[in-house]
C-alpha cells in the first residue's frame, strides 16, 4: 500500500531552532491507538503546512516553512515554526495556527499550549503596553507600594449614582482606583455614559480632598465601534484607563483599541473573564501565562493574574510565572511552565491580583508579588464592619505593617480599622 500520510516528516529531533523561529511548548496525550510520534506529527503538521495525506504537487517552498517537532520530554513537545509562516502584527493569525484546528483532532486526547518563545523580528511588529508599570506609577505618583483598587460589591446591581457614591468612599479610604466588574457595561439601571459623568465628578472631589491622583477601570466592552465611542467618553472626562474584557472581546478588538487608546495616551486594564474556559484544565487548552503574553504583546498595560491564596484557581508557582511574563525584561525558563523570553522594546506590564482578597491576606500577596502589582481588594473592603472607607484604610494599614516588618496582629492593636478586619476575617483564604 502506498504511503498516504506524511505526519512523521514534521519530526526531526536533530533540528536546532533558528534565531528567527517561533518555539512553542505543548503538553499532549495521544488518543488510544495513536503513537506518540503520530500525535506529535499531527500537532506540528496541522498547525503549519500539513494535511492528512500526501499530495501530488507541492512547491519546494513548503519544505522551508514546515514546522518541526524537535524535542520531546515525556508528554511535552517543543515545536519550531519558521517566521515566514506568520503575518507580523496579526495576533489572530498566530492563534489560528498554534491554537487552531489542532485542538479538535481525534488523534489527540489532550492538548495544552503551554507557552511560546517569540523572536525579535516578530515582537517588534507589536506595540506592547502604552504606559506600562513605569508610566502608570509616574501618573499616580505612587512608587513604594502596590496600586490599589476595588469593585463596588455586589458586582452588578447598583445604579450609576450608587456606584459613584461607593467609589468616592473607596477613593477616600486611600485607594487609587475604582473598578467595574466584568459583567457591568451599560445596563438599564447603570448606563455607561451616566456612570462616567458621575464617576468623574466624584473623582475630582476625592482628588481635591485627598491631594492624590484617583482613577477608574470603567468597562467599555462591547462591539468594537461602540468601544471606540466609550473610549472617547472616558478620554473627554480625563480618565487614564479603559477596561476591556479581553478574552471575550478577542485579540483583534484589543489590537484596535490599543491604537485608539494609544492616541489618547490611555492605558488598558485587561480583565480576563472567560479565561478559565481555556486554561483551567491542566491537560487541555491554553495556559494563563500564554494568554498574558499575547495580551501584553498586543498592548494591555495590566491583566488579572490570580492571587495564589484567594478564591480563584492558580497556584503560587503559576501566579509568579505569569508575573514574570508580564514584568521581566528577560524571562527565565521555568521547566514545563514558561519558556525564556526577551521582550526587547516591549514595556513591562502590571499583574493584577484579585479574587477573595482582604486585609489579612495582604502579607501573602506581597510575598508572592512584591510591590509591582495592582491589588484589587473588593469584598474585602465592602464587607468591613464599618464600610468601604474603613476597609480601604485597613488595607493600607496592612501594607504599612508588612513594610515595617510588624505582624498584622501587633499592628492592629493601634489601628482600629485593621483590627476590625482581622476580627471578621483573620487570615481566611476564601474558597
Amino acid at each position: 500500500m502506498k504511503k498516504v500520510e506524511w505526519y512523521h516528516e514534521f519530526i526531526d529531533k536533530k533540528y536546532r531552532p533558528k534565531r528567527t523561529d517561533l518555539k512553542v511548548l505543548y503538553y499532549f496525550e495521544p488518543a488510544p491507538g495513536t503513537s506518540k510520534d503520530d500525535a506529535i506529527g499531527r500537532i506540528a503538521s496541522e498547525s503549519s503546512t500539513g494535511t492528512w495525506t500526501t499530495l501530488s504537487e507541492m512547491p519546494k517552498r513548503m519544505r522551508k516553512i514546515m514546522a518541526t517537532a524537535y524535542k520531546v520530554e515525556g508528554n511535552f513537545v517543543h515545536i519550531a515554526y519558521p517566521l515566514d509562516l506568520w503575518e507580523k502584527g496579526n495576533m489572530p493569525q498566530l492563534l489560528s495556527g498554534i491554537a487552531g484546528n489542532i485542538f479538535g483532532m481525534k488523534a489527540i486526547k489532550h492538548l495544552r499550549l503551554v507557552d511560546v518563545n517569540l523572536p525579535r523580528e516578530y515582537i517588534k511588529s507589536f506595540p506592547g503596553p502604552n504606559l506600562g508599570i513605569q508610566g502608570l506609577r509616574k501618573y499616580f505618583h505612587v512608587y513604594d507600594r502596590p496600586l490599589l483598587g476595588a469593585v463596588p460589591k455586589p458586582k452588578v446591581g447598583f445604579s450609576a449614582e450608587e456606584h459613584a457614591r461607593i467609589g468616592f468612599e473607596t477613593w477616600m479610604g486611600g485607594f487609587d482606583i475604582v473598578k467595574d466588574d466584568e459583567n457591568l457595561t451599560s445596563q438599564s439601571f447603570n448606563n455607561f455614559y451616566d456612570r462616567v459623568r458621575l464617576m468623574a465628578k466624584m473623582r475630582d472631589k476625592a482628588e481635591k480632598e485627598t491631594g492624590e491622583i484617583k482613577d477608574a477601570f470603567i468597562n467599555i466592552t462591547d462591539e468594537t465601534e461602540e468601544m471606540e465611542k466609550r473610549a472617547k467618553m472616558l478620554h473627554n472626562h480625563d480618565f487614564k484607563y479603559a477596561m476591556i474584557d479581553v478574552v471575550v472581546a478577542g485579540v483583534a478588538s484589543v489590537q484596535t483599541m490599543r491604537d485608539v487608546l494609544g492616541d489618547y495616551n490611555m492605558a488598558i486594564h485587561a480583565h480576563r473573564a472567560m479565561h478559565a474556559a481555556f486554561d483551567r484544565d491542566d491537560k487541555h487548552g491554553i495556559t494563563m501565562q500564554f494568554l498574558a503574553k499575547i495580551m501584553k504583546l498586543v498592548g494591555v498595560d495590566e491583566i488579572h493574574s490570580g492571587t495564589g491564596v484567594g478564591k480563584l484557581v492558580g497556584t503560587r508557582e503559576e501566579v509568579q510565572a505569569i508575573a514574570s511574563v508580564l514584568r521581566d525584561r528577560k524571562v527565565k525558563e521555568r521547566k514545563k511552565i514558561i519558556l525564556e523570553q526577551d521582550w526587547y522594546n516591549i514595556k513591562p506590564a502590571f499583574p493584577v491580583s484579585s479574587g477573595g482578597l482582604h486585609p489579612g491576606l495582604v502579607p501573602d500577596e506581597l510575598k508572592i508579588y512584591g510591590k509591582d502589582v495592582i491589588m484589587l481588594v473588593s469584598g474585602g473592603i465592602h464587607g468591613h464592619p464599618k464600610g468601604p472607607r474603613q476597609g480601604a484604610i485597613a488595607t493600607r494599614q496592612a501594607i504599612d505593617a508588612y513594610n515595617e516588618k510588624i505582624s498584622l496582629e501587633q499592628y492592629a492593636k493601634s489601628h482600629k480599622e485593621l483590627q476590625l478586619a482581622l476580627n471578621k476575617w483573620g487570615r481566611l483564604k476564601p474558597r
